[in-house]
């Protein structure tokens, strides 16, 4: 019975396409070939907007990757036009008041001992005993002595590293040195009258012939008074461990008979 059932079957369909009884459906019936039609329109749409979608997702990602780029160019840019401004200023004030400054590029050659990071030995040679001050973009870094006729870098933080300094608005000054936890710095000898509070910024005050006046130091965090001294914390502003280039300063000035003196 069953295979009756199917040779019958199979005799219909072949006699249906024979006499091309699927294009008279197709023909007569336009509601299928309509509904074929819109079913492909629909396909490829779909498919259109997901190309547009990845597409678009794809120039995104490319325009945050330009807009990155165009951050790190425009953070360059300020720093380096910081550090002209800085020079610009360094010549005009000094010319001013007969000082001659010598500012050179340094770079970081290796540490000293692995054990210590805020010693580092420089490129430089270095022939005299004389101090120099450390400086990166527009602050302070730390300062520069001789050990075996070469530069070595004593940064920020570093025990044997300490400067003169000036406090607020007020020019409270103090001596900047390092501090126990080694992240911030630490300003002594403060006079006990002497009014300062959180958020005082901390410059250089060339008072020790190391660095000149108004260089950027960072900013108080903390401050403790106690009957006999007053000290504060200091928060700084360079960032001394990832640098790999400084500028040294060196400063002289002439005496009263115009003779260069090298202080």
């Amino acid at each position: 019975m069953r295979k009756f059932l199917f040779i019958i079957l199979f005799l219909i369909v072949s006699l249906l396409y024979l006499f091309d009884a699927d294009k008279l459906i197709v023909k007569n019936f336009t509601f299928f070939n309509d509904l074929k039609l819109s079913y492909i329109n629909k396909v490829i749409g779909i498919s259109t907007t997901v190309e547009k979608y990845f597409n678009q997702a794809s120039s995104i990602e490319k325009l945050r990757i330009e807009n990155d780029e165009l951050k790190e160019y425009k953070i360059l840019y300020t720093a380096t036009q910081k550090q002209l401004d800085m020079m610009k200023e360094f010549i005009s004030t000094n010319d001013t008041n007969q000082n001659k400054p010598n500012i050179n590029l340094a770079k970081v050659l290796s540490y000293i001992n692995f054990d210590d990071f805020t010693k580092v030995w420089l490129d430089q040679e270095k022939e005299d005993d004389s101090i120099l001050g450390l400086i990166t973009e527009e602050y302070a870094a730390g300062i520069v002595v001789k050990e075996n006729g070469k530069s070595v870098a004593l940064l920020n933080g570093n025990k044997e590293c300490s400067y003169a300094v000036f406090i607020g608005e007020d020019k409270v000054p103090g001596i900047v040195t390092s501090s126990k936890d080694g992240k911030n710095l630490t300003i002594q000898f403060i006079p006990i009258w002497a009014e300062i509070k959180i958020g005082d910024e901390v410059i250089t005050s060339g008072m020790d012939n190391i660095f000149f006046e108004g260089l950027k130091v960072g900013r108080i965090s903390e401050e403790s008074k106690r009957p006999d001294m007053q000290t504060a914390i200091v928060k700084p502003y360079a960032k001394v461990l990832k640098k790999k280039y400084f500028y040294t300063y060196r400063h002289y000035s002439y005496d009263k008979k115009e003779t260069l003196i090298e202080k």
